[in-house]
């Protein structure tokens, strides 16, 4: 058997399928699961390279964040990989209360005691730049959006849970653990990748710099020499990992990139369930309505305080489907922020869980970030496998699943941030 190259957890499920898109392209036959799986559950999926978990750490308090992060980090342990990857979001969105990047830091350190911990900073492939430590995003991946700093962005500096007011990513992580975080910096960068640590003092955490791509393969060629000094490495960051690691592995021969991949076919049907905040998720509905798809708007507010879905909205549902193709479900334009992102991302599997089994819907687009997971595991959906490219950071999955009607289910997970305008028009 090939050896397990990557283990990856993901801190919510948009974010895994992220990660998911850039090893599995890179060459890597890959599965995301929705819970760390055992050695018996990875037998099932012969000639494996890489096998991601998508967790919900992204909304989770730290007490709680450290109790699903060492039970996950130890399980992956177990396997042996050569590399296991916290996947954080591309925004390093997380503070001291909720979604703690530092929290997880604590944790790989207890389970994994590396030397090291490197932390990459950017993914350029997204539109995200990480210089002298300071993270720059663009509006919208994938949309040639303008390039904001962190804490001057129009959506992420007035993100509903976790608003960005630092763009240097060392002062916003030190105020989540009391780690000591180093620097490599852009100038340190140009000097050959062994000597990147040369300067560096006790610090256990290495914050990497990513501006360009091809800066990637030099920085999978230090985390792989760091992997070697241990038995398994663990980092931290977006997909710049995978990137990087990819990209490397490449230059080795150790993977063969993805050339081709069989087209997307149009879907006779489609069902969007919406619980994302983003004015770039905002703006997508209304283009999407200006193109002929049918909404549901559902009162998130009540469905929280209840903590169940309206049974007249499966009705709805259900008719609407009759005499429409294109239906998006979402929850208008009042402010979700503050409620409850497992009931409300339950909720919203449920009514996707819903359609397919009662009308015939064979692809559906999740978007939302914070209710991503909690909507798959409504779902029933045990993993999903990348089928189809779309936009970067968003590829088209297979589900698998227990249940009959959702296995084989095609399925497409988008942060908030992700696409343009057209996004949703992409999948009919």
């Amino acid at each position: 058997m090939n050896p397990l190259l990557l283990a990856f957890y993901g801190d919510d499920f948009t974010g895994s399928t992220d990660a998911l898109e850039f090893i599995t392209t890179a060459g890597a036959k890959s599965i995301l699961f929705i819970e760390p799986p055992t050695p018996e559950t990875l037998a099932a999926f012969p000639n494996l390279r890489a096998f991601g978990v998508a967790g919900k750490t992204r909304a989770l308090a730290p007490k709680e964040m450290e109790e699903v992060l060492m039970e996950a980090f130890t399980a992956m342990k177990v396997i042996k990989p050569k590399h296991v990857h916290y996947k954080v979001c591309s925004t390093f969105d997380s503070s001291d209360l909720v979604g703690s990047i530092g929290k997880a830091i604590d944790c790989g350190l207890a389970v994994f005691q590396n030397k090291l911990i490197p932390v990459i900073g950017g993914t350029p492939a997204l539109g995200r730049y990480c210089v002298f430590g300071n993270l720059f995003a663009q509006m919208g991946i994938g949309s040639g959006g303008e390039v904001y700093r962190l804490d001057r962005h129009p959506s992420m500096s007035k993100h509903p849970v976790t608003p960005s007011s630092e763009s240097d990513l060392r002062v916003h992580l030190s105020k989540q653990t009391s780690e000591k975080i180093g620097s490599i910096d852009f100038v340190k960068m140009q000097l050959p990748f062994v000597n990147w640590t040369d300067k560096l003092g006790n610090e256990n955490v290495v914050l990497i710099d990513a501006l360009y791509n091809e800066q990637m393969t030099k920085i999978g060629a230090f985390l792989e020499n760091l992997a070697k000094e241990d038995s398994t490495l663990f980092s931290v960051g977006g997909s710049g990992v995978e990137m990087a690691l990819g990209a490397f592995w490449q230059e080795e021969m150790v993977l063969n990139p993805m050339q081709e991949w069989s087209p997307m076919q149009p879907s006779e049907k489609l069902l969007v369930v919406s619980g994302s905040c983003s004015p770039v998720s905002a703006g997508q509905i209304v283009y999407a309505k200006n193109h002929r798809f049918d909404e549901i708007i559902i009162d998130a507010a009540a469905i929280c305080e209840n903590d169940e879905v309206d049974a007249e909205v499966f009705e709805v549902l259900k008719a609407k489907f009759k005499v429409s193709d294109k239906i998006i479900v979402h929850t208008g334009n009042k402010k979700t922020g503050n409620l409850p992102s497992e009931i409300l991302g339950k909720a919203l599997g449920l009514i996707a869980k819903y359609a397919a089994e009662h009308c015939d819907i064979k692809r559906i687009v999740v978007a939302g970030g914070d209710t991503s997971s909690y909507a798959a595991r409504a779902m029933e959906i045990t993993a999903v496998e990348m089928i189809a490219p779309v936009v970067k950071g968003a590829p088209l999955c297979r589900a698998y699943s227990d249940n009959q009607v959702i296995d084989g289910l095609e399925v497409n997970f988008k942060g908030g941030q992700v696409g343009g305008e057209n996004y949703f028009t992409l999948f009919v």
